[in-house]
């Protein structure tokens, strides 16, 4: 199936120690490597992914990276100021998961 120009969309919710992390990773660079166009919203634990270097190199690949901007409040995670990711709400997650062509949750 060729994925040039198909939207995923993906949620990761678990923290760094959470295999969903190695899931979502393996996910994010095989649709990337087959030329779809990668959402990545990270939410709740999965804020904390933000800094795991292989999530921060995404979007030099084309993906776009939405932190929810409430779960790093709670987590005491400061909001820095980059043009590679967007700190957002769940209004924005609704957008993504209605304007994808396939959305995958992993929490």
């Amino acid at each position: 199936m060729d994925l040039a120009k198909k939207k995923l969309g993906m949620l990761l919710s678990t923290g760094l120690e959470h295999a969903n992390l190695e899931t979502a990773v393996g996910l994010a660079r095989a649709a990337l490597d087959r030329g779809a166009e990668l959402y990545l919203y990270l939410i709740d634990d999965g804020v904390r992914a933000l800094d795991d270097p292989r999530i921060r190199a995404l979007p030099d690949r084309g993906a776009r990276l939405f932190v929810c901007a409430y779960g790093c409040q709670k987590r005491r995670i400061p909001l820095k100021d980059s043009d590679r990711v967007t700190y957002c709400g769940l209004v924005v997650l609704t957008d993504l998961i209605n304007g994808t062509d396939r959305f995958v949750a992993l929490n």
